[in-house]
């Protein structure tokens, strides 16, 4: 251990579990560390100073060359349904959980380092990362924060002084250290449930209910309860992607957070220009984790979950499957609530609600994708004194000016502009400036990195370079995963 790292208060509450859930591995160590992203609010919050630590002890510890006392580092197991199909056993097969510490604040938080070498669970894989998806991974989660969204977060980037064979060559190779409030997922029960391990499911609800979900501790049937609340949540976060036209682009269910974060961040992106039916992975050839599937797809996986969990849900298998179909069936009105809240916000439909506020937002929706306007600045727009520049973004000038009269005549009285410029952010991780910030990163210069890591942590503010659409031709239209 680096004598100057101080004794985090680790707990370890995972490594407690049965050890059907985990596989004690460190992670593998790398030539040349070297710290060259952190994030400083969250190593605050995690009693992690970067002044008084140092980049030598901190890039030694996040990188994976040594452990910090009381860690306990292992490899979570999980399976999956990837793209609808059954994968069986998946695992973390290039990540290590170091352990789990309770923050200054109260907070109890996972500290994983993802591209830190292979484990039992790679499949024949390195377990390494390269550099691009890492800047990805670090600048979008970090952004959603400030949305609003619930995720992951990227703590630091340490590149290794390695580099990584993909298909594209060797690549720099990188360590992202991702802190999460928890990395169980949908997965984790689908790879019990497959293994027929009762006790540790329910070893696993019990630690569910305990830490993140406290206020079901008392209920009848906690599975039940659990598995209600699981799905109210993913019913929320996806209705947040949605009112932002973030794609996620891989919701298999290893990919589902049990306590409703944004989690895995690989081939995602934020929309440009509005369509229902945009897909950005490039391995999603039928589109099944396009923009307007999501919440579908969100349904889907808690199905899946529903289904791993169904012997705990009643010993009378009538009567446990009449609780899931009834707690399956919740999602979609979840959602509905949860989308037209949102949604209404971003209108400026806050003082009352009438009956064909629906209709009214989806029809704008329906001008957006007809004419393939940039989401973010129609929104960022409506909240404009200024019609104009809401027009310009419009081919359809008949279409929208009838359409702006129908919203101006619904407020009776001028908007909450300060509301609807609280929701409706200026600046996202455009594509092109996260492939742009790659490339100069990946060229040794992190410049580029700095200015737009700033911009994103305050997102409601105009930004004359940031805020700006790609030109065509710079127009990002698939985006990789990291494997």
């Amino acid at each position: 251990m680096p004598p100057s790292l101080p004794e985090l208060a680790f707990d370890n509450r995972f490594a407690q579990l049965p050890e059907a859930l985990y596989i004690r591995h460190q992670p593998a160590p790398v030539s040349a560390p070297e710290l060259m992203a952190f994030n400083a609010p969250l190593g605050h919050q995690l009693g992690l100073d970067r002044e008084l630590l140092g980049d030598d002890v901190l890039k030694t510890w996040l990188s994976g060359n040594a452990l910090a006392k009381g860690s306990e580092p292992l490899a979570a197991a999980y399976a999956g349904h990837q793209f609808g199909q059954w994968s069986g056993t998946l695992g973390d097969g290039r990540a290590v959980l170091l352990g789990e510490i309770n923050a200054s604040d109260g907070q109890h938080w996972d500290i994983q380092l993802k591209g830190s070498g292979p484990t039992p669970f790679s499949r024949g894989g390195d377990g390494r990362a390269w550099l691009g998806p890492v800047i990805r991974e670090y600048l979008l989660s970090n952004a959603m924060v400030h949305y609003g969204v619930p995720s992951t977060l990227g703590l630091a980037i340490v590149t290794t002084g390695d580099y990584v064979l993909r298909e594209q060559g060797p690549l720099p190779g990188a360590v992202l250290t991702r802190v999460a409030k928890s990395h169980i997922r949908v997965g984790t029960f689908e790879y019990l449930a497959a293994k027929r391990d009762a006790d540790s499911m329910k070893a696993l609800i019990d630690h569910l209910v305990d830490y993140h979900y406290p206020e079901l501790q008392q209920a009848e049937n906690k599975t039940l309860s659990l598995l209600n609340a699981v799905i109210e949540k993913q019913a929320a976060l996806i209705a947040k992607w949605q009112s932002l036209g973030f794609i996620h682009g891989v919701m298999n269910t290893d990919n589902a957070s049990l306590v409703g974060d944004t989690i895995d961040y690989g081939p995602c992106a934020f929309m440009d220009e509005f369509d229902r039916n945009k897909v950005f992975s490039s391995i999603d050839q039928q589109g099944r984790y396009a923009y307007n599937n999501q919440p579908g797809m969100g349904h889907w996986n808690m199905a899946m979950l529903a289904q791993a969990v169904l012997p705990l849900l009643s010993d009378d298998e009538t009567q446990a499957i009449s609780f899931a179909q009834a707690a399956i069936d919740n999602f979609p009105k979840h959602y509905m609530s949860a989308y037209i809240s949102n949604m209404r916000e971003k209108f400026g439909l806050i003082d009352k609600v009438q009956d064909d506020d629906m209709t009214l937002m989806e029809d704008f929706l329906d001008l957006m994708h007809a004419d393939s306007a940039d989401f973010t600045l129609c929104f960022r727009a409506l909240g404009n004194e200024q019609s104009d520049s809401l027009f310009d973004l419009f081919n359809d000038k008949e279409g929208i000016t009838s359409w702006f009269a129908r919203w101006a005549e619904r407020l009776e009285e001028s908007p909450n502009l300060e509301k609807m410029n609280q929701v409706n952010p200026a600046v996202i991780p455009r594509n092109h400036w996260v492939e742009a910030t790659i490339q100069s990163a990946v060229n040794g210069d992190w410049t580029l990195f700095g200015e737009f890591e700033e911009a994103l942590r305050s997102p409601y503010s105009a930004n004359a370079k940031f805020s700006q659409p790609p030109a065509p031709e710079n127009r990002v239209q698939a985006t990789f995963c990291g494997t």
